[in-house]
């Protein structure tokens, strides 16, 4: 049962973590290499919330404000000049979250940080006690993907944006403000990345380099995955098992790198990912 449940809870962990980056590659082909540092500005304002003794809970709007104002102006001064010419936007973002990073420090210090638990303590299921915060995360990251799916499917928004991911040029001829969407795709998958950052914090110390792991896990869970959230989902629920797997059975230093060896090995069968495998 334990082994069950670090399945789901890992899976819906990295779903968590990596849906903002799912959302801004999904529309603009770009892959925001300063999310592990978004990442990280939502664990420090989860931290500034446990500092000034409020409720864990406030941490949710705080870091999607923060998300949003950094993604908006990220996007609008950096990111934007760029979207022809994706190589400079990567290189662009990773020199981002490294300035990101160095204000972190400045401004909180290099020391290991902890924060509050917005929901304490364990539940039994069976004979099992199991983390009351890990297992909120599954129906988080089921909601989560469910309300992207159908922004993106089901709404004049999706629409747009699936015209945009098509045929930019044709979407543009007919109305469509390509230019908007990409603002407010890139502003959304920021408030995403901001708001795993603070959902995550309780369940790992805080420091400014938290986000990197975590980067290099999504990034390579966005290549495999295509563009839907679903397959992301379903690709975070295989890997986060084998990763579990390994880490219990083998060596928890090789289970970190379960998913980029997997990722490797699938990218190898099918170039374009899952969704065009």
């Amino acid at each position: 049962m334990v082994l069950t449940l670090d399945v789901l809870t890992t899976a819906a962990l990295l779903f968590i973590v990596t849906a903002g980056l799912m959302v801004i590659f999904g529309v603009m082909k770009i892959v925001n290499f300063a999310h592990g540092a978004l990442l990280t500005m939502g664990a420090y304002a989860s931290y500034v919330v446990t500092q000034l003794k409020l409720s864990p809970w406030m941490g949710v709007p705080l870091s999607i404000v923060v998300g949003v104002v950094v993604g908006m102006a990220v996007e609008q001064w950096i990111v934007r000049p760029l979207y022809k010419r994706p190589l400079d936007a990567i290189l662009a973002t990773w020199g981002l979250g490294i300035v990101i990073g160095q204000v972190i420090v400045m401004l909180f210090g290099r020391e290991v940080q902890f924060v509050d638990s917005p929901f304490k303590g364990a539940i039994a299921i069976g004979d099992t006690a199991y983390s009351a915060y890990r297992l909120l995360l599954i129906p988080i990251a089921v909601a989560l993907c469910a309300a992207l799916t159908g922004l993106l499917s089901g709404t004049r928004f999706g629409v747009k944006t699936r015209a945009v991911i098509m045929n930019e040029d044709l979407a543009s001829g007919l109305g469509i403000h390509s230019g908007r969407i990409r603002f407010i795709t890139f502003s959304l998958g920021a408030a995403l990345g901001s708001l795993a950052g603070m959902l995550i914090t309780p369940l790992s110390s805080v420091d400014p380099n938290m986000g990197l792991p975590y980067l290099v896990n999504a990034f390579m869970l966005v290549m495999v995955s295509g563009y839907s959230m679903v397959n992301l989902l379903m690709t975070c629920l295989v890997f986060g098992a084998c990763q579990v797997l390994v880490s219990t059975f083998v060596s928890p230093v090789l289970g970190g790198l379960t998913i980029a060896v997997l990722a490797a090995l699938t990218l190898r069968v099918f170039p374009k990912g899952f969704a065009h495998g």
